[in-house]
């Protein structure tokens, strides 16, 4: 009896170690895209998407004009796989994480250096869908800048 009590202690925590919130499951999956692209690892970088992604970005054009541009899944999949390791650090903070049951929200402002060197800012509004239980990304939208940045 003394070894079943000792059995069911170590297997209750154990499970609760390894359990891990839905805002960790989010935080992990927009993570290993990061760690993805600093890894010029396409196959990794697609299995945080879902089959229907959609990327955009916000920006300015020369006028100063607000412009959103639509980037192919696949081209910018193909963009990163083609990256020198190391080369493209995003470095985000979470800000805002919102969940409701299969949908989730995160904000996260960035800084993007390119070979060390510091090239832009702004944030990431992810749309994230939670499919047979796992994370994936749906929806990515960017705000792009060089200037008015906090961590240049």
């Amino acid at each position: 009896m003394k070894y079943f009590f000792i059995l069911l202690t170590l297997t209750f925590c154990g499970n609760f170690a390894n359990a891990q919130s839905a805002e960790d499951s989010i935080k992990a999956v927009i993570n290993k895209m990061f760690t993805a692209m600093k890894n010029a690892d396409g196959e990794m970088l697609k299995s945080t998407f879902s089959d229907s992604i959609v990327f955009q970005s916000i920006s300015r054009d020369k006028a100063g004009a607000t412009v959103v541009r639509n980037e192919s899944p696949s081209g910018f999949i193909n963009q990163i796989s083609k990256a020198t390791v190391g080369s493209l650090d995003e470095r985000i903070t979470f800000e805002t994480i919102k969940i409701d049951g299969p949908l989730a929200f995160a904000w996260t402002p960035y800084s993007f250096y390119y070979n060390n060197n510091f090239s832009h800012c702004g944030v990431n509004s992810f749309q994230l869908v939670r499919f047979d239980g796992i994370w994936k990304i749906q929806y990515i939208i960017d705000t792009r800048r060089k200037d008015n940045c906090v961590a240049e």
